[in-house]
């Protein structure tokens, strides 16, 4: 079979969660603060991925105003019964101190594609659940605890619970099934079925260099369950030198020819701080069963390649995007938060008007409009016609992982009404979220005029540029350390930080009079580098 390299999903993929139906295969991954919620790609090969639908799309469903930076939809359950697709997760409120506000939802589609249900309520005990369908009919939903009492970790095990769908409510005896191993911090629960035994498959050691995925099995639903002869079956966390780091939060799929793969989330660190700026990415694996239990092929640790039923298709994934924007935004954007598009953004007569709302790192509106980095090196670039009347109105082209952590290249007003270049940047600037000072010497614009606005990112190296006219690029402000835009500058250099790297366009207007930019076109070139080559570079 033909061989192909991880991660099958690059960039911001993380928590996936995967089911198989006839001929198709579905994974569904987190999208945290980013909306619309939860990314659903699909494959006939397991190869080639393309996104068809992100299915928490409407105020009825979902509103993460409020959230903060890696709040919002945690790990998705995908899966498939009673002739139609089951979708459950998590909206997390606060993340942050003894306390996780973190509730539940099931929502239903005939589709993949949809209409989705609007969603049933259906706890706020803990996060990262999954719905299990038994062959009895009997439908269990199974997420983690979280117990604020608990020193020093508050991850309590893992609860099961029987799921009423006619009712719509959790009904029957609850109880903990598991309390995890000596690693700690169990979660992300997902149960199966196989020749007489229950299967439990968590994930373990947070989301840094220690994760893990643990597997124990079970006679009964109830358990006991026994843990897995190796514990882990699927982990990096002893390998330093592994392509694939912070590897766990997995979910297992059969093919229809039997064979058993795993999907999970995966990191590739780069530079010597082991920055992982592509984000948490999902990997494949491929997995065998021995005497009852499942083990990754060469595992435990992931291999950077498996052998897959089809071939990906390399020049998609390296092809440059122009995204133009005549009647809708492309399937490969994103803005923060806010179900309210018609505040923040419309699309039509070949623009994007974005309206300025509050600034770049609100937790509650702002216009920002963005694509996922999905390689360690490309060129961005976009065409701006934008009148600021002060210096509290700014817009132009954003390089963005959170409140945090951004580079911004500003058409900026100034107090006497005159436009200027200026860049704005957030280096890792957590707990107080201050601008680095001082700025770079801003750049004079004419008065009126459309600017063009781009970048460059060759690895952990940013370089922004600028035209005016017909002029050609010219480089504006120093060379900026863009490997901040990573997990671990996030704020939270350990189990803190869950998203990845963006790019895109933004608008602010501090006045509160929703001043409009205009962009014409966005590009996003992907450029090789020898971080491409998929190995981990510590140099």
């Amino acid at each position: 079979m033909p061989q192909l390299t991880n991660p099958i999903l690059p960039g911001f993929n993380a928590d996936p969660s995967v089911v198989r139906v006839g001929e198709d295969y579905y994974i569904a991954t987190s999208t945290f603060e980013w909306y619309p919620g939860v990314q659903i790609h699909h494959s006939k090969d397991l190869a080639n991925w393309d996104l068809i639908v992100r299915p928490l799309s409407r105020k009825s469903q979902l509103d993460m105003r409020g959230d903060p930076d890696s709040c919002g939809v945690w790990a998705p359950c995908l899966t498939y019964d009673d002739n139609k697709f089951w979708l459950v997760y998590t909206d997390v409120k606060r993340k942050d101190g003894s306390f996780k506000d973190a509730h539940n939802y099931i929502v239903t589609a005939d589709k993949i594609e949809g209409p989705w249900s609007d969603p049933y309520y259906v706890n706020s005990s803990g996060f990262d659940p999954s719905l299990f369908h038994d062959d009895d009919g009997k439908k269990w939903f199974v997420n983690m605890l979280w117990d604020h009492r608990r020193r020093p970790r508050a991850f309590a095990g893992i609860r099961l619970q029987r799921w009423d769908d006619k009712t719509g409510k959790l009904v029957g005896e609850r109880k903990t099934i598991f309390l995890g191993s000596e690693l700690d911090l169990v979660e992300a629960p997902h149960l199966y079925k196989r020749n007489g035994y229950y299967y439990l498959l968590t994930a373990e050691g947070g989301t840094g260099y220690e994760h893990a995925s643990t597997l124990c099995r079970s006679k009964s639903i109830w358990g006991p369950y026994e843990t897995h002869p190796q514990t882990h079956v699927l982990t990096s966390k002893d390998n330093i030198h592994a392509a694939l780091q912070r590897a766990g939060h997995g979910d297992i799929v059969d093919t229809p020819d039997g064979k058993t793969y795993m999907v999970h989330l995966t990191g590739r660190p780069t530079t010597q701080s082991r920055r992982c700026v592509l984000g948490r990415e999902c990997g494949l694996q491929e997995a065998y069963w021995k005497d009852d239990w499942l083990y990754v092929k060469n595992g435990p640790v992931p291999s950077l390649h498996v052998e897959v039923p089809g071939t990906r298709d390399e020049a998609k994934y390296w092809a440059e995007q122009k995204y133009s924007f005549e009647k809708e935004l492309h399937k490969d954007f994103q803005w923060l938060r806010t179900p309210e598009t018609e505040r923040i953004f419309a699309v039509g007569d070949g623009k994007l008007t974005l309206f300025g709302r509050e600034s770049i790192g609100s937790w509650f509106e702002q216009a920002l409009v963005a694509r996922r980095q999905t390689h360690f090196s490309y060129d961005a670039e976009t065409v701006i016609d934008f009148s600021p009347e002060d210096e509290r109105q700014f817009a132009g082209l954003t390089a963005y992982y959170c409140r945090y952590n951004f580079f911004y290249l500003t058409v900026h007003g100034t107090v006497d009404g005159k436009r200027e270049l200026l860049i704005l940047r957030s280096e890792a600037s957590y707990p107080d979220g201050m601008l680095e000072r001082p700025f770079p010497e801003p750049v004079e614009l004419p008065q009126v005029g459309k600017v063009k606005l781009a970048l460059s990112i060759r690895g952990p190296r940013l370089q922004y540029y600028y035209a005016v006219g017909d002029e050609k690029l010219k480089e504006i402000g120093p060379v900026y350390d863009a490997s901040i835009l990573s997990d671990e500058c996030g704020g939270h250099k350990a189990h803190g930080s869950f998203t990845g790297a963006f790019v895109g366009m933004a608008a602010s207007d501090l006045n509160g009079t929703a001043l409009p930019a205009k962009f014409d076109y966005f590009v996003y070139r992907p450029e090789h580098s020898e971080l491409d080559r998929y190995e981990v570079h510590t140099q």
